[in-house]
């Protein structure tokens, strides 16, 4: 199977919900929560059936979802010889045990991986595509070097297809990013959503770190960030409960006590409000070398809310690329408009589906 994909030849691909509309073997659900809900929804608006829901074994504790009850794989495995039936992969994981969990169905079955939004709502099938074609080409453009293209077509067309060989082709060399960011003269960073603290964590085991700003909306995680930075020796590092964005206010906020918790994931409440400001306010005047943007599908907001920093201090920037369908070209558009000296690439680490896809801008040497 096709492992490699060009950008021009994209929009012959067979879109994945067309293939499902006209397949005749029963369609199972593999996964549960949030993914499945929204993977559900496409399937019931185009009028696609799906037979039942499982998850793996070990995982089936008497669950219904949507009033199926979830089966085992195994119970699927009794009904269905080998390739008799069609899986879609509802859920999402980096963890290697999750991932063998997955190829082991798909060695048995025809597995689909659906992508859908984590943010928004506009979906990206064929005619997305199609619609912004132009833009995503221009974007493509914004690229520095062929192996970030290159990933680029490959993303797209597991959107477009659902491939699994595609989803698994598009992942960078090892340590890429890290070489591409050379992150070992970071001496002053900013972090944004910054969890519980682990990614200062880890640039502290390889630069000499002095100071560091994270920002975290989420209430229980910025506690968890908060205690942690009380008791680091060695560095200041100063903690805002605070989503990113480009205006300071209140927002509505998603508050679900894990890393997914933000402005734009769908899940937003005014009970949950949250207050909003910018990198150029929290930085204020100091240095910066490294600011991490990874804000659940506020990242552009968060990027137009940096524009002086970038522009005075020319840090390094990683970008997530993955929340909206729209992201793939508005944010590298975004990144050469604000940060027009940086050069641009595009890294993936490997997990189902297509997330922990960055932008890495790094600033041109100057002459």
């Amino acid at each position: 199977m096709m492992k490699t994909a060009s950008f021009s030849a994209l929009s012959t691909l067979p879109e994945l919900w067309q293939t499902l509309a006209s397949e005749t073997r029963d369609i199972w659900l593999y996964g549960m929560g949030n993914g499945a809900d929204k993977i559900l929804a496409v399937l019931e608006e185009r009028n696609i059936t799906v037979k039942g829901v499982f998850a793996s074994d070990g995982f089936v504790r008497g669950q219904v979802f949507h009033d199926m009850p979830v089966r085992a794989f195994s119970e699927v495995c009794a009904l269905y010889p080998a390739g008799e039936c069609v899986v879609l992969l509802c859920f999402g994981s980096a963890r290697p045990d999750v991932l063998a969990l997955v190829e082991n169905v798909a060695t048995r079955y025809e597995l689909y991986v659906p992508d859908v939004p984590v943010c928004g709502t506009e979906l990206f099938d064929k005619s997305y595509f199609l619609a912004h074609q132009d833009a995503l080409a221009d974007a493509r453009e914004c690229l520095a070097d062929a192996a970030s293209k290159q990933l680029f077509d490959l993303a797209l067309a597991y959107k477009i297809t659902g491939r699994l060989d595609l989803l698994k082709a598009a992942v960078s060399p090892a340590g890429a990013a890290r070489d591409i960011l050379s992150l070992s003269d970071v001496r002053h960073m900013v972090d944004l959503g910054a969890y519980n603290g682990d990614t200062v964590r880890e640039m502290l085991a390889i630069a000499p770190l002095k100071t560091a700003i994270a920002a975290e909306p989420d209430r229980r995680n910025f506690k968890k960030l908060s205690a942690w930075a009380e008791g680091v020796e060695g560095i200041t590092v100063t903690c805002h409960r605070a989503a990113i964005s480009d205006t300071v206010g209140l927002s509505p906020f998603d508050a679900s006590g894990n890393r997914n918790a933000g402005l734009a994931t769908g899940r937003e409440t005014l009970l949950s409000a949250v207050e909003t400001t910018t990198v150029d306010l929290l930085a204020g005047k100091g240095p910066v070398d490294y600011i991490k943007y990874d804000v659940e599908g506020a990242e552009a907001a968060a990027l137009r809310g940096s524009k002086g920093v970038i522009a005075r201090e020319m840090p390094r920037l990683k970008v997530a690329c993955y929340h909206r369908s729209e992201d793939l070209f508005t944010l590298p558009l975004l990144l050469k408009e604000i940060a027009p000296d940086h050069d641009i690439y595009l890294v993936r680490e490997r997990s189902l589906p297509l997330w922990d896809l960055d932008l890495l801008a790094i600033p041109r040497p100057k002459l």
